[in-house]
């Protein structure tokens, strides 16, 4: 574990009251950028600890690098001695960010109003699946759910004649993504004006918004100048293709590309066809095209199609299992994983932060946290007194560890 270096984030404080995967994800980024993320837990626990394996008791591996370089503090905020602790952390912080339904979090006390009268300049960044003045905004929310509303499940329609879920939490993630650059603009305009404000990040028109960067198409225009859909795309023939010895993504794209892939696989009669010339002519002509990379992917092994391909600059890489993905050579030479010790879970592969920065190193400063392992820590550097800080575990279910301990 290294000491932490004055760049990026550091000195910065994030109360961080999410949970599973959006804010976990959005949390995650930002103590890798060196903010002091804060867990803090119901006496319960984040319900992301529950799902084994377990490589300690709430350790799983999805848990391990999700909530790396964070410090656990479990509170009881229906307690009046867990709020009253919150209160004081509130103080202290620059950020808080929670994904609790807005009645929630204003019936615990913890709404917008009242954490600025406790620190005016606080950056509050609520994350709701539904944006909170629509009539969905009193919804539960999860990654399916937003999928399915989204319009992100029916983009399979055209091609398998049903609606599909991706097998990732995409909508999950991608707002994580729109919380952490929320977070970030709204630290960088309080350095300008030194004005907290608050900030909503909904699941849904984020997924939405994400889904029509490309697929608005003709739709975009009013009166509309066809329907939703991007062609290249919708089509049942793009997929991964069957090599002689494996699957790979074979990716004619510039007009000189198809150009040299026609003539790869000796199909000289399309070599100068006009209807092939440009995307403005090709883009009608999708289906087609890849029934053709799928009758030719099988005359030659996964090797010989990417030595061809890089040869000819087209896209070209086979498809890897999730499982080897470690063993894959530009993985291992940009270091991307390394296998480090957790000193309950045991060795474990850290994913390192992709986005590299030369003057800030990425740092694995905490390992993911043991439930409540760094309450007392935390709440002693927030000014509790002993006494305060033992009205505010008592109240937790959970046996708080001692870190001196850990």
């Amino acid at each position: 574990m290294s000491a932490p270096q004055s760049r990026l984030l550091t000195g910065v404080r994030i109360l961080d009251l999410t949970s599973v995967i959006m804010g976990p994800y959005a949390t995650h980024m930002l103590a890798d950028l060196g903010a002091d993320v804060i867990k803090i837990e119901a006496p319960s626990g984040d319900t992301a600890r529950l799902h084994p394996p377990f490589g300690a008791p709430g350790i799983t591996g999805a848990f391990l690098n999700l909530n790396r370089n964070k410090r656990s503090v479990v509170l009881d905020l229906k307690s009046p001695a867990g709020k009253r602790a919150l209160d004081k952390l509130l103080e202290t912080a620059d950020v808080i960010v929670h994904n609790l339904r807005a009645p929630v979090m204003k019936r615990l006390g913890f709404g917008y109003d009242r954490c600025r009268a406790i620190k005016p300049d606080i950056i509050y960044c609520a994350a709701y699946g539904f944006g909170a003045d629509g009539p969905y905004g009193p919804k539960p929310a999860y990654d399916d759910l937003i999928q399915a509303a989204s319009g992100f499940a029916a983009l399979s329609i055209p091609i398998t004649d049903a609606p599909s879920y991706a097998p990732s939490v995409i909508c999950d993630k991608i707002s994580g993504l729109a919380i952490s650059n929320a977070i970030l603009a709204g630290l960088f305009d309080r350095q300008r004006t030194g004005e907290g404000q608050e900030i909503e990040v909904p699941m849904f028109e984020t997924a939405i918004e994400f889904n029509l960067m490309e697929t608005f198409a003709g739709a975009a225009f009013e009166p509309p100048l066809g329907k939703p859909g991007y062609a290249r795309i919708q089509v049942r023939e793009r997929k991964p293709f069957r090599t002689a010895d494996g699957f790979a993504c074979i990716m004619p794209y510039s007009d000189k590309n198809w150009q040299d892939f026609f003539a790869f696989i000796e199909r000289h009669d399309l070599v100068g066809d006009t209807r092939f010339l440009l995307l403005s002519e090709r883009s009608s002509w999708f289906p087609f095209l890849y029934g053709l990379i799928a009758e030719a992917a099988p005359l030659h092994t996964t090797d010989e199609w990417i030595a061809f391909c890089d040869e000819a600059n087209i896209p070209c890489m086979p498809v890897i299992d999730l499982a080897d993905i470690g063993d894959d050579p530009h993985v291992k030479a940009v270091k991307l994983f390394e296998t480090v010790e957790h000193p309950h879970a045991g060795k474990y592969h850290s994913i390192r932060r992709p986005a590299s920065y030369s003057a800030a190193p990425f740092e694995l400063r905490y390992h993911a946290p043991m439930l409540g392992q760094h309450s007392r820590e935390v709440l002693v550097e927030a000014g509790l007194t002993e006494s305060e800080i033992s009205d505010a575990l008592c109240g937790s279910d959970t046996k708080v560890p001692d870190t001196q301990t850990l």
